[in-house]
């Protein structure tokens, strides 16, 4: 068979470009196995529930991965200043983020100018868990039920009171909104720089409630000195078999659960990202991450590049719709 010159030349310029990739990936996997460091950012502070994740992993990833890794906490604004320098960062497969859904999923709708866009700037590596946000009181109110809280707050307080959340503009402001609509009361977030001084003004009984993480309650729950009475999500959390979800007690749209994973600037090859990201799924395979994840009150379950992206996707169309029904108006 004879081919013309026309023909032959696109096919070459083709074979071109795709062995150039493959060379191009082949080189930055080599690059990320040669001991340079791997930096984890982190959007909290270290000793946050975020940061103590991120330990766990990175402690376990250096053996899989054959280089050190080290987490960098880059503090601020709910998880932005951490985006912010992934998206500067090289995509070189040296620089990776764990972040959880608020950074992803909520803050680029409610800040006019987050400077990223997770969409275009960002590739998901893995998921590895999903957690849940709780309502708790603290030992300032007797209540042990929303409801009892709710009839609390009439009797008490005049129908009106604060309730202590993270910061603003996040998933918990809209769930403080929600039950303030729901039980007809004049409920206020409160924003804290944080769950860490949120719950320390919990404890010292300065705010009755508080909307955070799991994690960021769990231990006190146990020890008797706050009481998580609601969680969202479309079952009981294991750790919380007698709590009722808000859907139980008759709110919508609160099914879908927050997410932890890990993502890359947009660009990293992609032998560079299914390296790391089956080093992750061996990682939590082990017994003893396991074991101190869900100590921190996640729910482990690696999902692997494309289902995560789906997860993403759609727990971002979700928070979109109660963003925009709560009449909110971006910062």
């Amino acid at each position: 068979m004879v081919f013309s010159m026309q023909r032959v030349q696109p096919v070459r310029r083709a074979l071109g470009v795709g062995l150039l990739a493959a060379a191009l990936g082949m080189a930055g996997l080599a690059q990320a196995q040669s001991g340079t460091p791997i930096r984890i950012l982190v959007g909290f502070p270290a000793g946050a529930g975020t940061d103590a994740i991120a330990r766990t992993l990175g402690e376990k990833l250096k053996d899989e991965l054959g280089a050190p890794v080290v987490v960098e906490n880059r503090a601020g604004a709910g998880g932005q200043i951490a985006a912010q320098v992934l998206k500067s960062s090289p995509a070189d497969g040296h620089t990776l983020f764990l972040s959880h859904d608020h950074t992803i999923s909520i803050l680029p709708q409610v800040v006019k100018n987050p400077g990223f866009n997770p969409a275009t700037d960002f590739v998901p590596v893995a998921g590895f868990a999903t957690f849940a946000n709780v309502l708790a009181v603290s030992g300032g109110t007797p209540a042990k039920s929303i409801d009892e809280y709710v009839k609390w707050v009439r009797t008490q307080k005049g129908g009106k009171e604060t309730i202590g959340i993270p910061a603003p503009a996040s998933i918990p402001e809209f769930l403080v909104k929600m039950i303030s609509d729901k039980y007809k009361i004049d409920v206020q977030p409160a924003p804290y720089r944080g769950s860490a001084p949120m719950t320390a003004d919990m404890l010292g009984n300065q705010i009755t409630a508080g909307i955070a993480s799991v994690p960021d309650f769990i231990e006190n729950h146990k020890a008797g000195k706050l009481r998580i009475v609601a969680s969202i999500g479309a079952k009981r959390q294991a750790l919380l078999p007698n709590v009722p979800t808000f859907t139980e007690l008759g709110f919508a749209n609160l099914e879908d659960l927050p997410y932890y994973g890990i993502f890359a600037p947009v660009g990293t090859p992609q032998p560079i990202i299914d390296k790391y990201g089956a080093a992750l799924q061996k990682v939590l395979a082990m017994p003893d991450v396991k074991q101190k994840l869900t100590t921190l009150g996640l729910t482990v379950g690696y999902e692997p590049q494309g289902q995560f992206a789906g997860r993403v996707r759609s727990y971002t169309q979700t928070w979109e719709r109660i963003i925009q029904s709560s009449g909110f108006k971006p910062l």
